[in-house]
């Protein structure tokens, strides 16, 4: 694999890593105005479980892919 497939690579993960961050902005503010508008204290309860577990998965698949991108870097070095 040549050094452009790795620079390309490298390119297209961090736009990935952006796209995740602003998925998980939109995530955390829908589930916030889901807490706000309910009025039971079990739904929530639920939704503030479901935001919690909805923002560690994000921050699992951001590093996921910041792993993704130093492996690419150090593919890219050894093509030099």
């Amino acid at each position: 694999m040549g050094k452009e497939y790795y620079r390309k690579q490298i390119i297209d993960l961090r736009a990935r890593v952006a796209r995740e961050r602003e998925a998980k902005k939109r995530d955390n503010a829908r589930y916030a105005q889901l807490v706000r508008q309910s009025t039971s204290l079990s739904s929530k309860t639920s939704y503030r479980r479901s935001k919690i577990s909805a923002s560690a998965a994000h921050d699992r698949n951001i590093e996921s892919l910041k792993r993704q991108i130093v492996s690419a870097q150090r593919s890219l070095k050894l093509c030099r």
